[in-house]
């Protein structure tokens, strides 16, 4: 008897130390084997902390309103001193309102989305004071959200409301499907985001951002539905992303330093925009925009810079190379005199300054015969525009392509097609 308990020990300590590790790993996880794992990687590591939105309440049904189980998750895991992980299980929809996520954390987060975070199909679930927001993250130093899962924003609700769609309803704002605010360190990465409300992602005064392996997606006729929207964030790069939807691909705004797109597919939309820039009299500050290999497919325009009169500032150091457009309406287009208003603009003398832009390796085909408009500013011309390198032609050979200028000063190198205006000296 005294020698099978002496054997049995052994076996009672091991038992026991894995029953602990397996409630412990349980307590910590609230989740299946499946969810706890990300390209093979255990979530539930020492060096990290997972929180899932079943364990504070959540019921992923897509009925039940899981607004404050992903808010507890987000508190706890913001709160605690170790690495954490905000789990959002796999095969389920959590059904949300506006929601704010904020810092700062004592550790890094990572938000997995495995499921699908939907927006509340009810219109009445967003107050006048606040209906520009859905999922916001404010004030967090090394933020992580990725997953493989959905942002869904029920965005068709919306867009029949929209005065775009229906010219007898009142102009009002919708939701920015997810926000990020003052984010330093912030990666955004293997996620689908579809049919958001109103803008796909907004990143606004954030510094050092990559967004990675993104498909953003909404109908073509969705109104202001932009894939990407940034502004004052500087060192930003963006790459190997999906984008299509019912308004710009990307619209990079006032105050964004150093960003750098490559690897992008676009179309629907209304292609790859700078601006616009100076509205109200407004200054604008843009810098050292790279836009490389990017393929855009019947987009309303493919190269655009668009700044309204009476702006200050400028935007300068400007790349758009190695793009292919297929059936793009405008595929290089400067205008210093957009409107976008229900009342005509007034001619006014001051502009946001334009200058030291190249557009090279560009090659595709347009629908319209202006291939290269070039509409700038007479009291503010656009300098040190450099075309090299481009080919662009008639969708199915229909007539030869055109350029139209006004007040650019512009250099060419290599073969361009359709041959510019006459450079300004």
């Amino acid at each position: 008897m005294a020698s099978r308990l002496v054997l049995l020990a052994p076996l009672l300590v091991l038992l026991s130390v894995s029953g602990a590790l397996e409630s412990a790993a349980g307590a910590t996880n609230g989740t299946s084997p499946a969810d706890g794992m990300i390209r093979g990687r255990s979530l539930g590591s020492s060096s990290q902390s997972v929180f899932s939105l079943d364990r504070y309440g959540g019921h992923g049904d897509g009925r039940h309103d899981d607004t404050q189980a992903l808010a507890k998750a987000w508190k706890a895991a913001c709160a605690s001193p170790r690495p954490a992980v905000v789990l959002v299980p796999g095969g389920k929809r959590y059904l949300l309102k506006l929601v704010r996520l904020s810092g700062p954390c004592k550790s890094s987060v990572t938000l997995t989305v495995k499921g699908t975070l939907m927006a509340s199909p009810n219109m009445a679930d967003w107050s006048d004071k606040d209906r520009r927001h859905w999922i916001v993250f404010r004030s967090i130093n090394k933020l992580t959200v990725n997953g493989g899962g959905a942002i869904d924003g029920n965005g068709e609700i919306w867009w029949k409301h929209s005065c775009k769609i229906n010219k007898a309803m009142p102009c009002k704002e919708a939701p920015t499907a997810l926000s990020f605010h003052y984010c330093t360190s912030l990666r955004v990465e293997d996620l689908k985001i579809v049919n958001s409300q109103q803008i796909h992602m907004s990143v606004e005064d954030c510094i050092n951002v990559q967004l990675a392996r993104l498909s953003i997606t909404a109908s073509g006729t969705s109104p202001n539905t932009d894939g990407i929207h940034i502004t004052r964030s500087r060192d930003v790069k963006v790459t190997n992303c999906k984008i299509k939807t019912g308004d710009d691909c990307m619209s990079i705004e006032n105050g964004t330093h150093n960003l750098h797109v490559s690897k992008v597919v676009c179309g629907p939309g209304h292609g790859i925009s700078i601006g616009s820039l100076g509205d109200d009299n407004s200054r604008a500050e843009v810098s050292g925009i790279t836009i490389d290999t990017v393929q855009l497919y019947g987009t309303t325009n493919g190269a655009r810079i668009k700044t309204y009169q009476g702006g200050s500032g400028y935007a300068k150091d400007i790349t758009f190379q190695n793009m292919i457009m297929y059936n793009v309406k405008n595929p290089i287009i400067i205008d210093q005199d957009y409107c976008d208003k229900k009342k005509p603009c007034k001619e006014q003398r001051s502009a946001v300054d334009v200058s030291n832009v190249v557009f090279k390796n560009i090659r595709g085909t347009t629908i319209t015969k202006d291939a290269i408009k070039m509409k700038c500013s007479k009291n503010v011309p656009c300098r040190g525009i450099t075309l090299q390198n481009i080919d662009l032609k008639m969708q199915g050979g229909k007539g030869a392509t055109e350029s139209t200028c006004r007040n650019a000063k512009w250099k060419k190198s290599g073969t361009v097609h359709p041959q510019p205006c006459t450079a300004m000296n």
